[in-house]
């Protein structure tokens, strides 16, 4: 039966349209279409796979520059130099696997054609995640299925990239089918993938009804600074709270008048919480603003709250210091006796955004009565690989803004799931969160609209996964083989270049490769 060839010029031009619009509706902002994800690495390949590429690879790699400046635009995310270089690296970095289909796939026969654009995918998200200045804060697809907890379950066992390998073959497979129709390999390898993706979630279900939440709990609070606090802040410094980061531009004088009706009312709050029964308080990320020269006066009065209230209090400040770095972003947890349990200072300061000199990375974990308890702050949470954290409950201080909150929080909440630990994000100005081993939502509050406490009961048994004990080993691996079969492919285009592009020769091997 004869093979067929490339569609006409109009319909790759229809797919390159549809898979940009489907792109811009799965960047992990707040309007994602978690279908969008799945879908538009569908589109975009058949468009690629028909087009001459030095038409095609501009084109796709314009839909992902501008994919990551539709994320900048939906989240708000500030403008500086390095945000605006992050949005063009994160825009090319997401288009090589798109080169890598088009260049090297036609030589790779229908198995490397099937598997060359998802490894290439998880390699590059892969690579971000860890070493990448952003983290995992964009392109990082589990985020956008974050509703999906069934599918979500396989990062228990092989980490969040794997999502991106799973919708990539979904791509990969669903071009094959489109090119090649009910003739083999084509319905083969659809019902293959089916198959995995059928086991994957029923296997995701499996574990998240299998895996107790329902046992013992201890009741969190969060406290925000509430409305009237922060009004008086922001009558001392004539700006708002987001508007005096910066420790630089910040006038000392007025950090001390007015650190004192803040603190007043961070700890009246507290109190509030523990009287209606919360064991565990939580501040928001710098929640207090202190002077260097006060610092010690109001760990003090934290001890004494947490000792008189008989409570796990994680207090939350950027104390303003007299030199360069001129600010610290930092924690400390005090237990029901009023004693230090630790101090802990943000590791992933952001770039461009913050000028903090970055902690040690090592994360705070202590034993108490409610399980093992462990502190990360805020954009800490971004980076998986500094989340294997032996704990039943993670404490996650956030500060956030209106259009970020919601979605950051939820991207914090994956951590749960990929480390089998209870998640308590206490965000400012966005989304507050607290999360199970299984990643279900226990509790939420909209922090831009309620400044009031906060309450979540929360499981105090966690259970280590396999990913939190091995780390990205299956990532190395996917990355290991992805660079060595890149090299092979490189070599047997240049021995075998593809027949000239227009010819039907060519057109055939577009659609379908060589292999059979």
């Amino acid at each position: 039966m004869t093979e067929r060839l490339a569609p006409p010029a109009q319909r790759p031009w229809l797919c390159l349209w549809g898979g940009a619009a489907a792109s811009l509706l799965s960047v992990g902002g707040r309007f994602d279409v978690p279908l969008a994800a799945w879908v538009a690495p569908l589109l975009l390949l058949r468009f690629l796979r028909h087009t001459r590429p030095l038409v095609a690879l501009p084109a796709v790699f314009a839909v992902t520059v501008v994919s990551a400046a539709v994320w900048m635009a939906e989240l708000a995310v500030p403008i500086t130099w390095l945000t605006f270089l992050g949005d063009v690296a994160f825009g090319v970095a997401y288009g090589l696997p798109y080169a890598a289909d088009r260049l090297l796939g036609p030589r790779a026969g229908t198995l490397g054609r099937v598997l060359l654009f998802p490894a290439a995918a998880m390699s590059v998200e892969f690579l971000l995640g860890t070493y990448g200045p952003f983290g995992t804060a964009y392109g990082m697809r589990a985020a956008s299925q974050h509703a999906n907890t069934a599918l979500l379950q396989i990062t228990a066992l092989t980490g969040p990239y794997v999502i991106a390998f799973v919708i990539g073959a979904g791509a990969t497979v669903g071009n094959l089918v489109w090119e090649r129709g009910p003739h083999r390999p084509a319905p083969r390898w659809a019902a293959v993938y089916a198959t995995a993706v059928a086991l994957i979630v029923a296997g995701g279900q499996l574990r998240t009804m299998s895996t107790d939440t329902s046992g013992d709990t201890v009741k969190v609070a969060g406290v925000n600074p509430s409305q009237a606090a922060i009004d008086a802040e922001t009558a001392v410094h004539g700006a708002s709270r987001l508007a005096v980061t910066d420790p630089r531009r910040v006038d000392r004088a007025d950090v001390r008048r007015a650190m004192r009706p803040l603190l007043d009312d961070l700890f009246r709050q507290t109190a509030r919480a523990a009287a209606a029964g919360a064991r565990i308080v939580v501040w928001s990320e710098n929640a207090a603003r202190v002077a260097d020269e006060d610092h010690r006066a109001y760990l003090r009065q934290a001890s004494a709250a947490a000792d008189a209230h008989n409570v796990y209090l994680l207090v939350a400040d950027l104390t303003y210091l007299p030199d360069a770095p001129h600010g610290r972003d930092e924690t400390h947890l005090f237990g029901p006796d009023g004693g230090k349990l630790w101090d802990y200072e943000k590791a992933r300061p952001i770039p461009g955004l913050e000028i903090y000199t970055p902690g040690d990375g090592r994360v705070p974990v202590v034993d108490t009565p409610y399980g093992r308890l462990a502190n990360v702050i805020c954009y800490d949470a971004d980076f998986p690989a500094g989340n294997h954290i032996d704990a039943d409950i993670v404490l996650v201080p956030g500060g956030d803004w209106p259009e970020m909150g919601r979605t950051h929080t939820a991207m914090a909440g994956l951590r749960a799931i990929e480390n089998g630990y209870a998640l308590v994000r206490q965000d400012f100005n966005g989304q507050s969160g607290a999360y199970d081993a299984t990643g279900r939502l226990l509790s939420t509050q909209d922090t831009t609209t309620d400044a009031g406490v906060w309450y979540a009961d929360v499981p105090i048994h966690g259970s280590r996964t396999p990913y939190s004990r091995t780390g990205d080993i299956v990532s190395w691996g996917v990355l290991a083989g992805t660079v060595a079969a890149a090299v092979v492919l490189a070599r047997r285009t240049r021995r075998h270049p593809a027949p000239p592009s227009g010819s039907p020769s060519s057109a055939r091997a577009s659609a379908v490769g060589p292999g059979r």
